[in-house]
């Protein structure tokens, strides 16, 4: 049984929900903002990642885990541009998406196992009807699958959802 000082996991995507694919130049930034950015490291689509999104994403109080095919780079490259300290990492089979029953997702099972019964969030752009229909029969804990619309990331109405949820699952 989860004790209620525990606050609940945030399983966080980077390639939609922090990294948006519908804006080219991603957020506006100020002038100190881009001078202290690191170097794009060879991937353009940094750019996109939002400076102010991590304090945000602190602030819900949760446990925050990394979900990403980006795995330990996602410390390496992502956190330090968006002020998150580094983060566990979920490790991913060696099989991947082989094991895994048509329209589940291959982060699925992983995630569960990983969560043990505790509450979580799971933000990705890639969550479908069939993942929810599974983690619900084979997750004891409270979870909230949140799907982000890739072409805008993260964005307030996610984040009143989050608020939101967790408000339920751990008020106070």
């Amino acid at each position: 049984m989860t004790s209620a000082v525990e606050r609940p996991l945030l399983f966080l995507d980077v390639d939609g929900p922090l990294i948006p694919f519908g804006s080219p130049s991603g957020p506006p930034r100020s002038a100190a903002a881009e001078a202290s950015a690191p170097a794009d490291q060879g991937n353009p689509l940094l750019r996109r990642l939002d400076p102010g999104i991590g304090s945000r994403l602190m602030a819900l109080g949760c446990r925050l885990v990394w979900a990403s095919t980006w795995m330990e780079e996602a410390n390496e490259v992502v956190a330090p541009r968006i002020g998150l300290p580094k983060l566990p990492v979920l490790e991913w089979p060696e099989n991947g998406a082989e094991a895994v029953p048509r329209g589940l997702h291959w982060k699925t099972r992983p995630l569960v196992e990983w969560a043990d019964g505790r509450p979580f969030i799971w933000v990705d752009d890639e969550i479908s009807a069939m993942d929810r229909l599974w983690v619900a029969a084979g997750h004891p804990g409270r979870s909230l699958l949140h799907h982000v619309d890739p072409a805008k990331g993260l964005d307030d109405a996610d984040f009143l959802t989050l608020a939101a949820w967790l408000g339920a699952v751990a008020p106070g």
